[in-house]
């Protein structure tokens, strides 16, 4: 790696495998050398889980010039954990990475997104860090679009960092060009009909975890789901500190 480049570490929830995070490396080649430790397989949904009682372990995937993707077997918190351990010799990354995800992180997905959760911990580890994800879930989704997005919010992040405990979730719409750059906050939605009952042969219940999303602000502009759904890519200061200030003022007993 080469100490005068700025170095990104890449994580994700689809797996190093995944097309989103090829294509977020792809984009960035050029800017910066870049390590990659991935789950090596999907962990969709594991928000900031890590692995207390399973043993992990690392695999070098790919290593080029300027870049090395490794594969872990554990969450994606475990692999930026385990990458900030051993894969950097000392050397801490200018910038924490998650995505690009095959899926809305928009929000209160924001709490159980696995992307989100690879960015809150950069964040909680004091490196700027950004989420993008794409409202696209297929494996082959087009990322393309996003290419110009990824690189200018990459490259402002890098040469202006973010305030202390801040970092960005970054959504993409579904389309193929975007009407532009919306920083909002994060609407207020609810999942419903959470859980299907299902009967097994074998005379015992089970149950699949699946849903349906409402936002219940749909008129608000100010708000992620309102740019997504009008064509514009949402950026959203995310903080780790979650206190209400106002409460903490006036909450007597």
């Amino acid at each position: 790696m080469n100490i005068k480049r700025p170095l990104i570490l890449i994580s994700n929830d689809d797996g190093y495998h995944a097309k989103g995070i090829n294509s977020l490396i792809s984009m960035l080649r050029d800017m910066a050398d870049i390590v990659v430790c991935a789950p090596e397989s999907a962990r969709s949904g594991y928000a900031t889980a890590f692995s207390a009682t399973i043993p992990l372990r690392l695999k070098l995937r790919r290593k080029e010039e300027g870049m090395e993707m490794w594969s872990c077997n554990g969450t994606p918190v475990d692999c930026v954990k385990l990458a900030l351990h051993e894969l950097f010799a000392g050397r801490r990354p200018d910038l924490v990475l998650g995505g690009i995800n095959h899926g809305d992180n928009g929000s209160v997905n924001v709490h159980y997104s696995g992307t989100m959760g690879v960015t809150l911990e950069g964040c909680m580890k004091y490196i700027p860090s950004v989420g993008f994800s794409l409202c696209d879930p297929s494996d082959d989704a087009d990322f393309e679009p996003l290419r110009p997005y990824v690189r200018r919010i990459v490259g402002k992040v890098l040469a202006e960092g973010l305030p202390k405990g801040v970092c960005l979730n970054v959504n993409f719409p579904r389309l193929r060009q975007f009407k532009g750059v919306r920083t909002c906050r994060m609407a207020f939605g609810t999942w419903y009909n959470e859980c299907v009952k299902m009967r097994h042969p074998h005379g015992y219940d089970y149950y699949w975890m699946t849903g349906s999303y409402r936002n219940d602000e749909p008129d608000d502009e100010s708000t992620d789901n309102w740019a997504l759904n009008n064509g514009y890519v949402a950026v959203t200061p995310t903080r780790i500190d979650v206190t209400d200030y106002e409460l903490l003022k006036n909450w007597r007993l």
